[in-house]
């Protein structure tokens, strides 16, 4: 059972453990996990062999791009995870801000949590949980960056960091991405500062008022995306007045 106490994230207490090669930080941080390891630890990886996306996916993971996974242990209650999502996409946003040249592409969020400079995505997120033996509940946040490399064949446009004209190396953008993480998660406070999350979210939400599409597990559902409520939830104005809140999906613009 989850304490009700929790100490705020500081910089000083997060570790960082860098590997050559891992199938996946994601996997090598759930095992740590399992094997007891207190949380608060991030993972990175020069190459990943087995990497994957949402969903099963595949996640391309050749050297010099940027593979970390962020482990934490009893985050947060349940109830409150909903906007961890939005808080994880400002920290990534704030950390490629840092590395783009001005000239770049615009470099917004797709909501949840996509990153996009020019439209094109440059970033894979994938979240996952798991209830220990003990009790524990370990969450963690693996996050890849396009830098250097991009798929062949992607489904959709994507983009690198070199492409958009920026020459920071993996580690120097880790090194940004460790502490808006770290200043990002001390906001949102397990899910009590939401209120400043969506505020700093809307300030880079891409495509506010467009037409889109929103791929649901058993539907597809089109209209103009009116931007989010104060819990994260995505507004969807189908017409005549009527508004959906959508928790999760994959969205389309056009």
């Amino acid at each position: 059972m989850m304490s009700p106490a929790r100490r705020r994230i500081s910089l000083g207490d997060i570790r960082h453990e860098a590997l050559t090669e891992t199938p996946s930080t994601n996997t090598e941080c759930l095992a740590r996990a399992r094997a007891g390891d207190p949380g608060l630890l991030w993972v990175t990886a020069v190459r990943q062999t087995g990497g994957r996306g949402r969903r099963g996916r595949p996640w391309v993971s050749e050297p010099g791009n940027l593979y970390s996974s962020l482990l934490l242990i009893d985050l947060a209650p349940m109830e409150r995870m909903g906007s961890l999502p939005l808080a994880i996409a400002v920290a990534v946003h704030q950390a490629i801000r840092q590395v783009l040249p001005p000239g770049a592409e615009p470099l917004e969020v797709k909501w949840p949590n996509d990153i996009l400079i020019g439209r094109k995505k440059t970033c894979g997120i994938l979240v996952e949980g798991e209830q220990l033996p003990d009790g524990r509940y370990a969450l963690v946040i693996g996050i890849g960056i396009n830098v250097s490399v991009m798929p062949d064949n992607p489904m959709y446009p994507v983009t690198c960091l070199r492409e958009q004209g920026s020459s920071a190396s993996p580690e120097e953008l880790f090194a940004h991405l460790f502490a808006s993480m770290a200043e990002v998660l001390d906001v949102w406070n397990a899910g009590r500062g939401i209120k400043e999350i969506t505020a700093r979210w809307r300030e880079v939400a891409c495509g506010v008022g467009e037409k889109i599409t929103v791929n649901l597990p058993d539907r597809s559902i089109s209209g103009h995306f009116a931007g989010i409520d104060d819990n994260g939830l995505l507004m969807l104005d189908t017409g005549a007045g009527r508004m959906m809140q959508i928790a999760a999906g994959d969205v389309f613009f056009g």
